[in-house]
């Protein structure tokens, strides 16, 4: 049971509204997340300009959920893990990606570079081996998605933290869970 109620376009603050009603408009529905959001327009307008933002950055539609799954399941949040293999498999992964991303690899060099130093600038709050970003630049990734790359860990940080501190109800199929070796 969730900590923190979701909100809907009747119950939001007038400012999250149109926010909530876009997204609905959109997704024909308003997730738990977003509604959860919705107590803080801030924080609901920042999260979907940020989102946009990325949209139409360096990292493809792909990359970008693929790094999703890596923090959400560095920072093992099962509502991403929940949303981002659904998105992902709309973006057009397979299951087998969207579980070695999880599990830090990708199916070349250059996409296990991208979730090892995505997993990496997660689980270390910023702090990189110097020889991490190395590879992760020697893979042929370049300073701007370094950059995307750490903007992309503060929003799913955003949305992994919301998610665990409202406990969120999950409202998308549940991910497969990982096999331990």
């Amino acid at each position: 049971m969730s900590n923190i109620k979701p909100l809907n376009i009747e119950t939001a603050p007038e400012a999250s509204r149109p926010l909530l009603e876009a997204v609905e408009a959109k997704m024909g529905k308003v997730p738990n997340l977003l509604g959860t959001l919705a107590h803080a327009p801030a924080a609901l307008q920042s999260y979907l300009s940020q989102s946009e933002a990325l949209g139409g950055g360096l990292l493809s539609a792909q990359e970008r959920e693929l790094i999703a799954l890596a923090i959400g399941e560095a920072n093992g949040c099962d509502y991403c893990l929940a949303a981002h293999t659904m998105i992902g498999g709309m973006q057009g992964l397979d299951g087998e990606a969207m579980l070695s991303a999880r599990n830090g690899q990708g199916a070349d060099e250059k996409l296990t570079q991208l979730v090892q130093f995505s997993r990496e600038v997660t689980l270390t709050r910023g702090r990189p081996e110097a020889s991490s970003v190395s590879a992760f630049l020697g893979a042929g990734w370049t300073e701007g998605h370094l950059i995307e790359v750490i903007a992309a860990v503060a929003l799913n940080t955003l949305t992994n933290y919301t998610n665990h501190i409202a406990n969120t109800d999950v409202d998308f199929p549940a991910a497969p869970k990982l096999q331990s070796a």
